[in-house]
């Protein structure tokens, strides 16, 4: 498997890479994580089964799209691909440490400047990708309101309905949810789409974010999730205003943005947050 891995960084780079050593790392729960090493370079490798390449193939994407944008630092891609029986995803190795005081205002200011940027006039993504292990879906649409009441709310709602957890009449939450935003149009910006402080580290103190389900839309659906597991510091929120400040109505919106991640929590953990969930639903829409 390590020999196939190295011939697809060779092909790649077009060099002569080959495993010397290898080390198993933490942190993940979805994928097996390994730091390689050989001829004097370093990377980062992920595994799963064969079946999980799509996945990979989106990330790359994700990577590959943000790293364009030349805002906010994330690994770059290698290759990904497939041995006998694994997927996998070979990135640069980066050694990251998970603090560093002025590394978090600088993601303020580097979060402002990605969503600031609004080249692309749709709400979606080319590719459907994953929030977790959860397939997430990324439709074009014109309308805020409409993408995220019926791809983010209505489809996390149908996911758990199919579970057995059902919350209410779909329809009637999605036309809610409709409505809740349909006087708020912002401009689509380029999204991280699942950024808490599990996604972040720091390089020599400054950021890199890592672990991206990207797609376009309200900048404050980024914001607001970096406030709901493990708030992010003041100084992050302060510089970012600075540069890119939240409209008017964003802390109304913001637990029904988070309410998308709540509910996914629900549908890959259950528990606690199957709980959170039906108290957020109440809280919003009854």
């Amino acid at each position: 498997m390590w020999q196939a891995i190295a011939d697809h960084i060779n092909s790649e780079l077009d060099t002569d890479f080959k495993v010397t050593d290898k080390s198993q790392l933490t942190g993940g729960d979805i994928n097996l994580a390994f730091k390689i090493s050989g001829n004097g370079r370093d990377f980062f490798v992920k595994l799963n089964q064969r079946e999980q390449l799509e996945q990979f193939a989106t990330e790359a994407l994700s990577l590959r799209t943000l790293r364009q944008h030349h805002c906010i630092r994330v690994p770059e891609v290698i290759c990904y691909g497939q041995t006998i029986d694994k997927a996998f995803l070979v990135l640069e190795y980066l050694p990251l440490v998970k603090e560093s005081g002025a590394g978090w205002q600088q993601l303020g200011q580097q979060l402002a400047l990605l969503h600031q940027q609004h080249e692309q006039a749709m709400f979606g993504f080319d590719w459907d990708n994953a929030i977790g292990r959860t397939p997430q879906p990324n439709k074009w649409q014109s309308n805020w309101s409409s993408f995220f009441s019926e791809q983010r709310l209505g489809w996390q709602l149908q996911l758990l309905l199919e579970q057995g957890f059902g919350f209410g009449n779909i329809d009637y939450l999605v036309e809610q949810c409709r409505q809740r935003l349909a006087h708020h149009q912002p401009a689509p910006s380029l999204l991280h789409g699942d950024l808490w402080r599990g996604n972040v580290g720091f390089l020599a103190g400054s950021p890199v974010i890592f672990d991206p389900a990207c797609y376009y839309g309200d900048q404050e659906t980024d914001v607001a999730f970096t406030s709901l597991f493990g708030r992010f510091p003041d100084t992050f929120y302060q510089s970012y205003q600075q540069l890119n400040k939240l409209p008017d109505g964003y802390e109304q919106r913001k637990d029904l943005y988070n309410l998308y991640h709540v509910l996914n929590h629900a549908y890959l953990f259950r528990g606690t947050f199957l709980v959170q969930a039906q108290e957020m639903i109440k809280q919003q829409f009854y």
